[in-house]
């Protein structure tokens, strides 16, 4: 360790010394109500506002101290700008504030979607109005998609063993691999590639690549299903929460990860919705201030009602909440170990490849005319060329407005 580096970490630690204020609960829960009411554009948006206000305004904790926490939030799965509610909720007030922290970012948004669901189950999209406005909805979210998968791997994606990676993860995915072996090999080979056993990880992914195509039946009639297809019927509340909590404890890389879980579970699995609800339940989180993965209120409410929206979104934040709550400052130490970073990295290029995957089949029920494709192209155009904290929404609610135009007559 150098002699500067030795300075930068007394320095920081001085700094770490800094006390949050003991803030009365009604109090911490009302501030972070107010972050959730305010939570527009996305994560880095998100984590921004949150940065300014309790790091460089208000002085809680130093940037050296919220630098790191970050960075473990950002590896272990679950929304960022949640976690760093509970943390600094934990921080003022134990884990009482914590779970008051995480509540009010949350709340907001849960409730607004829950309404939004009630509203779409009970009155439907069945007129001409709505159909027209859901039509520009499902392309704008394709589009806005299709810019995460981008924005993702441009992050996840450092080097060209991740790419193949992820590439072998989207090849194994549209074949209806289980994505739990799909995730543990992605891992395990970049941990090769790392120890300098290249041959080794290269020989690992050929085999189960070929086993993925051999040895999966089901793998090819899957692939080749036509989308679209209508649901058939409902789901359990512990399927629901089963659910929720397995897809909230594998999004690592950011909200939009759990896409193809919960796709996977809903849609192909369990059959309680179709790819073009699906779409709907993303085009209304879009559209709502609040962290993306809250559309899993809307998927549990289309399964099983209301109870079912509850079990889901349960499951969906328990490990965002139990992360912190239990053990953050042993998750700490433990993400600072090379090997357990490096089987990271390599299971986030996997998701990338899931995401991937999961788009082209959103594409495909998606756009499926010329209107349709115009939208999704100018949606797209306008997500790149948009920087605004509430980009997405208006892009969202823009493209519905659009298809109201096209097809609303």
């Amino acid at each position: 360790m150098t002699v500067d580096v030795e300075v930068q970490n007394r320095i920081g630690t001085q700094n770490d010394t800094k006390e949050p204020p003991k803030e009365p609960y009604g109090r911490l829960f009302l501030r972070f109500l107010r972050f959730g009411f305010l939570a527009w554009g996305g994560p880095v948006a998100q984590i921004a506002m949150i940065q300014r206000e309790l790091v460089e305004e208000e002085g809680w904790i130093s940037r050296e101290r919220f630098n790191r926490t970050l960075a473990v939030y950002q590896i272990l799965p679950g929304p960022e700008a949640h976690e760093l509610c509970v943390y600094f909720g934990m921080l003022a007030r134990g884990r009482l504030g914590g779970l008051l922290g995480g509540l009010g970012f949350m709340l907001p948004g849960f409730v607004l979607m829950f309404i939004l669901s009630w509203f779409y189950l009970t009155f439907g999209i069945n007129s001409a109005i709505f159909q027209a406005i859901f039509f520009g909805f499902q392309a704008a979210v394709v589009a806005v998609i299709v810019r995460a998968v981008h924005r993702i791997g441009g992050h996840a994606l450092t080097d060209g063993w991740l790419f193949g990676i992820a590439t072998v993860a989207l090849a194994a995915e549209l074949w209806r691999v289980h994505f739990a072996l799909i995730l543990i090999v992605a891992g395990l080979t970049y941990v090769l590639v790392k120890r300098k056993l290249a041959l080794a990880a290269v020989a690992l992914e050929a085999v189960f690549l070929v086993a993925a195509v051999t040895l999966t039946p089901y793998g090819a009639e899957a692939a080749a299903q036509p989308v679209g297809t209508a649901a058939s019927g409902t789901a359990s509340i512990s399927q629901l929460l089963f659910s929720g909590l397995r897809a909230g404890l594998l999004t690592f890389g950011g909200a939009y990860t759990v896409i193809p879980f919960l796709q996977r579970d809903a849609v192909l699995v369990g059959g309680w919705m179709t790819n073009a609800q699906f779409l709907n339940g993303l085009a209304l989180s879009g559209i709502l201030p609040a962290p993306l993965i809250i559309f899993s209120t809307f998927v549990g409410y289309v399964g099983g009602g209301p109870l079912g929206a509850l079990a889901m979104t349960l499951g969906i934040f328990l490990p965002a909440f139990s992360f912190t709550l239990v053990g953050h400052d042993y998750l700490e130490r433990v993400v600072q170990n090379p090997s357990v970073h490096t089987f990271l990295n390599g299971v986030t290029a996997g998701v990338v490849g899931l995401i991937a995957a999961t788009t082209v089949v959103l594409f495909q029920e998606g756009i499926t005319s010329l209107p349709a494709l115009i939208i999704f192209t100018l949606a797209l155009l306008a997500i790149y060329l948009w920087k605004a904290k509430a980009a997405v929404a208006g892009i969202v609610l823009g493209a519905g407005l659009l298809g109201l135009l096209l097809f609303g007559g």
